[in-house]
């Protein structure tokens, strides 16, 4: 009977090793099928709550070459595996920002110079790093509240922050009331009202009525350090536009309520590298008490300002060394004073506390000042609308022969300037008749956009849109008459077309869709994706990858169109499971005469969709 006993024992014993040996097997297998070799920090724990019954997807190719996803399925007799489910992120990543993740800068140990900002500027995870899961939304996540309602209340749910609340409750950035967060309209220089502060910069400038825009000649505007984006808030009524930009900063998530609010913004930071903006793009620039050392560097970030700014466009400035008497103050403003004027800028107003430089119209200014003034100009051969990943340089950028002999940007006033020429269409060789085309063809694929979209949506669904492929600004101006902001993305590798956009008087950015974008998750109501698909495509990227990526962007409800070629419509058909996406309509585009090949048009809806967490906060 012992016999038996300790043979039984022995049995048991072994298949118990058997088994966990399996489990430990499987487990490390499937670890490895969702995160290539990252290391401890990449680790999901509960994210590992499964959507489907299964996920194929999201292996990293390392060798360098392109992967089976990326060719998009078109190849004859491909076998293309296609994941049922994602995966979910660790709630601890619901605000994931794939390329300013600090968990990633202290993962890869980067070297970077924390007082240059280095730490705030984009930092992209090797494809090993890479998260291949659907961001969750945060519990209790509802639907956004509705513009223009939402210019002053959002949901606490969305953004469960409310440190900004305390930290600032002396300013009227934001005050918690119940379920809600309200945007009284204050900030940092302006307690009473942005409304209030932007009157006295119109009065102090002497515009047409006092009114800010100026009879519509002042229409792009770029606020540095900008809070929860109050003061664009509040221009927007008076027909101006601004890109609102901050860091991922102690502020954290600033720019996320502003985008959350339905406030053009976007997450970046004057560091070593240019802004994601060509020159000239900006008829006023405006700092309060932003916290930016302008003196760092020879001036370099006041330069690129200059850089940024139009012809004869304005700097407004309101800080304590443009009014305080202790003698640090008095030291700092009595340099800045002095490196403007060396940068031939005038004082066009000063009052209390706000001074208003502007920049010259000419290059006059330029050619008499002594011969080693600093800071110089810029060499012949650089290129002031290069600025992908290109490092800022301390040097002024003097006007072409035709803009110093034009004495000024040229621009008609908004909103004549929408839909007229803009000079600088001459750059890439385009002809009016060219550009009034292409207004013109927008003008009928939007109108069909809409058609299609007629049951799914309300005049007030929506509100922030990307077009992913902007080109020459069209797709935005033909929404002209909604209720809506567009953020227009020019590619990096292809005609800089976006100072063409900026001529228009609208706004966007530089990019490459091969990385994630610079923004929150949950940001845009619908993305508007042309021909991007078969773009990444030559540049051998991952079509899955900007699925997912797309899929983090757009806020749960809202709506994406592409407008590719059939085979690409057909890759993003087998996704839409995995991703929670339903397709709503779709179209040939043939039959638009100036097109070829075989573009089709797509549309699809993002659900709203709980994790096991979100479901329990709900019952």
């Amino acid at each position: 009977m012992r016999g038996r006993s300790d043979v039984g024992q022995k049995k048991r014993l072994i298949t118990s090793l058997f088994i966990v040996a399996i489990f430990f097997g499987f487990l490390y297998v499937y670890r490895g099928s969702i995160f290539g070799s990252s290391n401890n920090a990449m680790e999901y724990g509960k994210s590992l709550r499964k959507l489907g019954s299964s996920y194929l997807g999201g292996d990293e190719d390392t060798d360098g070459k392109q992967d089976e996803s990326s060719q998009f399925g078109h190849d004859e007799g491909e076998d293309e595996v296609v994941p049922k489910s994602f995966p979910v992120c660790d709630d601890r990543h619901s605000e994931l920002i794939p390329c300013l993740s600090r968990d990633l800068i202290y993962q890869m140990r980067l070297k970077l110079d924390l007082s240059l900002m280095e730490h705030y500027e984009r930092h992209c995870p090797p494809p090993e790093r890479k998260y291949n899961c659907l961001i969750p939304p945060p519990h209790g996540y509802k639907i956004p509240i509705k513009w223009p309602k939402s210019r002053d209340e959002v949901w606490k749910a969305n953004i469960p922050h409310t440190h900004l609340a305390h930290e600032k409750s002396d300013q009227n950035w934001m005050v918690v009331k119940g379920e809600k967060i309200v945007f009284p309209g204050g900030g940092t220089h302006f307690h009473y009202g942005a409304d209030k502060y932007i009157a006295s910069i119109a009065n102090m400038l002497n515009f047409t009525k006092n009114k800010i825009n100026n009879g519509g000649r002042l229409r792009t505007v770029l606020d540095v350090g900008c809070g929860v984006a109050s003061f664009g808030a509040y221009l927007l009524s008076s027909d101006v536009i601004t890109m609102s930009l901050a860091p991922n900063d102690v502020h954290q998530n600033q720019i996320q309520f502003a985008l959350e609010r339905g406030i053009p913004a976007y997450l970046g930071v004057l560091g070593t590298k240019r802004l994601p903006y060509p020159s000239r793009s900006f008829e006023l620039a405006h700092c309060s008490r932003c916290r930016i050392d302008w003196l760092q560097r020879d001036g370099i970030l006041l330069l690129e300002l200059d850089r940024l700014l139009k012809p004869g466009g304005y700097f407004a400035y309101s800080s304590p060394e443009a009014y305080a008497q202790d003698e640090e103050d008095l030291r700092i403003w009595k340099q800045m004073s002095a490196l403007v004027e060396r940068m031939c800028w005038r004082i066009a107003s000063k009052k209390n506390q706000t001074v208003i430089w502007q920049k010259p119209l000419t290059n006059d200014c330029y050619q008499e000042r002594e011969p080693g003034t600093l800071p110089p100009l810029c060499r012949s051969d650089d290129d002031p609308d290069a600025v992908w990943g290109v490092p800022m340089e301390a040097c002024i950028t003097p006007y072409s022969d035709h803009d110093h002999k034009a004495k000024g940007s040229e621009l008609a006033p908004w909103p004549a300037r929408l839909t007229a020429p803009p000079p600088r269409l001459a750059d890439f060789g385009y002809s009016s008749e060219m550009f009034e085309k292409d207004t013109e063809i927008w003008r009928r694929r939007v109108e069909s956009y809409f058609n299609l979209l007629s049951t799914k949506i309300q005049s007030d669904t929506l509100r922030n849109v990307m077009d992913m492929k902007a080109n020459l600004g069209s797709f935005a101006a033909a929404l002209k008459d909604k209720d809506v902001w567009v953020m227009n993305v020019v590619s990096e590798d292809g005609p800089n077309t976006l100072k063409v956009i900026y001529d228009r008087g609208l706004i966007g950015s530089t990019h490459n869709w091969c990385q994630a974008f610079s923004t929150y998750p949950r940001t845009y109501d619908l993305l508007h994706a042309w021909t991007v698909f078969s773009d990444i495509e030559k540049k051998g990227c991952s079509g899955e990858d900007l699925l997912l990526e797309m899929d983090r962007m757009l806020r749960p409800s809202g709506f994406i169109i592409i407008r590719d070629k059939q085979h690409v419509i057909e890759f993003v058909k087998k996704y839409l499971t995995a991703l929670h996406w339903e397709a709503v309509a779709g179209a040939d585009a043939n039959s638009d005469s100036e097109q070829d090949g075989d573009e089709a048009v797509f549309i699809i809806q993002k659900k709203l969709w709980l994790t096991s967490e979100n479901l329990r906060d709900t019952e």
